[in-house]
């Protein structure tokens, strides 16, 4: 089976649409950050070497230095499908990157997004 598109796909090159997407809603790039780096244990220098680099998403997750665990607490759906029934793992990270930026851009509290 192939691979979906996405996971070739460069981080960077999607980046700038989760920021645009916050900032939109009066949100900031810096709360993006915030929640990647929640996500993927990547430090601000590491966010930016990827970004640097174009790893594409398939990469960015495999080589994130620690997934919150919390990360299982993400609920509820993305592009139709709910994310803690997609059973790709890869897709699912994917999609819970995706639902965390849907919450910031929805105004919801970050200590809420990052399930504090």
């Amino acid at each position: 089976m192939a691979k979906h598109r996405i996971y070739t796909m460069s981080f960077a090159s999607v980046y700038p649409h989760y920021v645009a997407k916050a900032e939109k809603k009066n949100r900031t790039k810096a709360e993006v950050d915030e929640i990647i780096r929640w996500l993927t244990g990547y430090s601000r220098d590491e966010l930016e070497a990827q970004l640097k680099k174009e790893t594409d998403f398939e990469t960015f997750f495999e080589e994130a230095p620690g997934l919150n665990p919390a990360r299982k607490l993400i609920k509820g759906v993305v592009c139709g499908v709910r994310v803690e029934d997609i059973e790709e793992p890869t897709m699912q990270e994917i999609r819970y990157l995706d639902k965390l930026i849907d919450e910031l851009a929805r105004g919801k509290a970050m200590e809420k997004i990052l399930r504090g």
